[in-house]
């Protein structure tokens, strides 16, 4: 490696929005993030429908889907 043209590597913290924090490295200051290992759904095995502006209710409207038919 070429000395003087790389960006310094260093330690940082990452901080979720969850509360969870952990240590890493890269070449940022500070790093914060919304979801984390700790909250994201696939990791924790809870599945969060999240229904932006109705479009689930949209759906069944258009397509005559009721509730019990899934």
């Amino acid at each position: 490696m070429r000395k003087g043209i790389h960006p310094e590597y260093n330690v940082l913290t990452v901080h979720c929005a969850c509360g969870n924090s952990f240590e890493t490295r890269s070449t940022v200051k500070e790093l914060r993030v919304e979801i984390c290992n700790v909250c994201h759904p696939f990791y924790t095995g809870k599945q969060k429908l999240v229904d932006t502006a109705g479009r689930v209710e949209k759906f069944r409207r258009k397509y005559n889907v009721s509730v019990a038919a899934e």
